[in-house]
């Protein structure tokens, strides 16, 4: 038989998996510390965990077990519409986690010879998603700052099919300016370019209902926005995502997917979870509240630069510390804590990491590990 490689499809071949926070498992085998016993300051989802409500919906579904779930996940679609008003389920497409509608997404628009443009740094997934069609993705590097270079990225928009943006972004933890960000989608607008918002760490932003622009689906018909129930709200191992456009984008998208590919125990978990508004006030709460903490603590830390965050997580330039984001990652798993090293993603060079907010309970741990292994003030 011929070699399995030589009969790979051409796109395919090259793609290499993209690197994640949360490598739990490799970081137990690595440090010999029990996987239960690593804090995971890599993944910035909630430090609480899922709502009470979403988990016991996820277990009386378990009688559902033995027949198909409903492959348009139909309740789950009309319970997202009726959270955020003024939108219908014709309005909202699922998915198995957020990362298969980038993929869905990019495999329906992208043509042969198509341009697909995102900023860099920003989420490796929109890369691989583009890659995996068999097309190169093009990139937009981001000011010194980390912000978008309003005009130099129109520019760089030019002949461009898809625009990939993350808002805030992931990993600076940065909100993209709203001016900024609706100048982008009316140009994109005017040359027929497609617009992919990713809203997953919107949700921690305090003034997020004013900040998305899912009521704006209509006036930007290019726009497709995504959503995640991995991060707020906790049902991280559910995967469970959901994006919303107008209906023209939504029906070719339904028609798109594969079936069923959302299981009934996280459909039943996502609609308990989405209408337990109390959880999520006190997640805020939360978040709020030590997010502040810690970038006290954080900025006690001489050798660490970084701006106030807009997300969950603190994106750190860690340069004058005299350690690579490799030796504090290092150092930190020794003691049994997971940070995330940011070498991975494109436009940035090996002295930044990424750490999410969680209790105040483990963020002390967080801060006291870091003294030690760093100098302080």
């Amino acid at each position: 038989m011929k070699p399995i490689e030589s009969l790979v499809r051409d796109n395919v071949k090259n793609l290499k998996p993209c690197v994640h926070g949360a490598e739990v498992l490799g970081a137990a085998e690595e440090s010999g510390f029990k996987a239960e016993a690593i804090l995971d300051f890599s993944s910035s989802v909630n430090p609480l965990g899922p709502s009470k409500k979403a988990l016991d919906a996820a277990k009386k579904a378990f009688g559902q077990i033995a027949a198909y779930p409903d492959s348009n996940s139909s309740e789950l679609r009309q319970v997202i519409a009726s959270h955020f008003g003024g939108i219908t389920k014709g309005n909202v497409v699922v998915g198995n986690g957020s990362t298969e509608l980038m993929y869905l997404f990019a495999e329906v628009f992208m043509k042969k010879g198509d341009k697909a443009l995102m900023p860099a740094p920003t989420f490796g997934e929109y890369e691989s998603a583009v890659r995996k069609t068999g097309e190169t993705p093009k990139f937009a590097k981001l000011s010194k700052n980390f912000t978008i270079k309003s005009e130099a990225f129109k520019r760089e928009m030019a002949g461009a099919k898809l625009v990939f943006l993350c808002n805030p972004n992931n990993p600076t933890s940065m909100l993209i300016p709203q001016e900024t960000l609706t100048g982008i989608i009316e140009n994109a607008l005017e040359q027929d370019t497609l617009v992919f918002l990713d809203e997953d760490f919107l949700e921690f932003v305090e003034n997020e209902k004013t900040l998305t622009l899912i009521g704006n689906i209509n006036k930007y018909p290019n726009l497709f926005i995504l959503r995640s129930f991995t991060k707020i709200f906790g049902l991280t191992g559910l995967r469970v995502g959901y994006g919303i456009a107008n209906q023209e984008i939504i029906n070719v998208l339904l028609c798109a997917k594969i079936p069923w590919n959302v299981n009934c125990l996280a459909q039943a978990a996502a609609v308990a979870a989405l209408k337990d508004e109390a959880h999520l006030l006190v997640t805020r709460e939360l978040i709020k509240k030590e997010k502040a903490w810690l970038q006290v603590e954080l900025g006690k830390i001489r050798s660490f630069k970084f701006s106030p965050p807009d997300a969950n997580f603190f994106f750190i330039d860690i340069r004058k510390s005299g350690l690579t984001a490799a030796d504090l990652k290092n150092k930190m798993l020794q003691q049994g804590i997971l940070i995330r090293d940011c070498t991975s993603f494109k436009g940035l060079d090996e002295f930044y990491v990424r750490v999410a907010v969680k209790t105040r309970e483990e963020n002390e741990r967080l801060i006291d590990a870091l003294k030690r292994t760093v100098k302080a003030v």
